[in-house]
């Protein structure tokens, strides 16, 4: 199987997948970020050429001591084994309650070139207040660990490059769920307070891919409307035929060149 800096990826059979068929694969929204995407204020934009350079300066900084953003996730372990959660207890800031985890599916289970992915979230006591869980989500305590909102994954390449965002199902991470409005104001509250560069990479990620976030929240949002509308006799969120709700590919090159071109033009 595929590898990273000498790590070996095991599988693990135990576990099932859930594949999308080409019915649902049609139902995805695919987002671009497009010229015509809504205006961003000059201190949106300044933000995120701040978060550019930190995620560039981390990258290179990995770099240079011959390592990657896959192989800071997978640092003490000696075999990546898919379905596992790197680190086992995943990452959670004490203060802002920001969270997040790396792995990987069973290659038959993949329905685009990922090789692993980073799914980071918001938990209850780091939300902002007046957030609202939708429909029976409401009985869920804030002590639950699973009161945690889903906010976005990151799918990598096997050397360690970003290469897509993408949305998921409720059942997927078990999380609670909250419509759009909500989880885009939990990610404005996304930091992570760790020193090391995979934290810091993680942080800058949320803030320069904003708007691609926020219309695959809104996104992920209509898919499940519609496929509810079109399954009236289940759980859209419990429904393991939908597990991919929104995604986008992404390019830092290609976005970043986007992001200089927007500065020029408030200059």
């Amino acid at each position: 199987m595929e590898d990273t800096a000498g790590i070996q990826m095991t599988p693990s059979p135990a576990i099932p997948c859930s594949r999308l068929t080409d019915n649902m694969i049609a139902q995805i929204a695919i987002v671009s970020l497009a010229d015509d995407a809504p205006a961003l204020s000059p201190e949106m934009l300044s933000r995120m050429a701040t978060a550019a350079e930190t995620v560039v300066d981390c990258m290179r900084e990995l770099h240079e001591c011959g390592s990657n953003l896959i192989v800071e996730a997978l640092r003490g372990s000696q075999e990546f084994v898919e379905w596992e959660h790197y680190p086992p207890d995943d990452v959670r800031d004490p203060n802002t309650h920001a969270q997040f985890f790396f792995h990987a599916h069973a290659p038959a289970g993949r329905d685009h070139s990922d090789y692993a992915h980073f799914h980071t979230f918001m938990g209850a006591a780091g939300m902002p207040p007046g957030v609202v869980p939708v429909g029976s989500d409401n009985s869920r305590s804030a002590k639950d660990g699973a009161a945690m909102s889903h906010l976005v994954a990151i799918s990598m390449t096997p050397t360690g490059m970003p290469e897509r965002l993408f949305t998921t199902n409720r059942w997927v991470t078990a999380e609670t769920w909250y419509r759009a409005p909500d989880v885009i104001s939990m990610v404005d509250g996304f930091a992570l307070g760790g020193a090391g560069p995979l934290d810091r990479w993680i942080t800058s990620m949320l803030v320069l891919f904003r708007p691609q976030i926020e219309r695959l929240l809104h996104e992920r949002d209509a898919a499940v409307d519609r496929w509810h509308a079109a399954h009236t006799d289940c759980d859209v969120f419990e429904d393991r035929r939908l597990e991919i709700t929104s995604s986008t590919d992404i390019s830092l090159e290609a976005h970043i060149a986007w992001l200089d071109a927007r500065l020029e033009g408030c200059t």
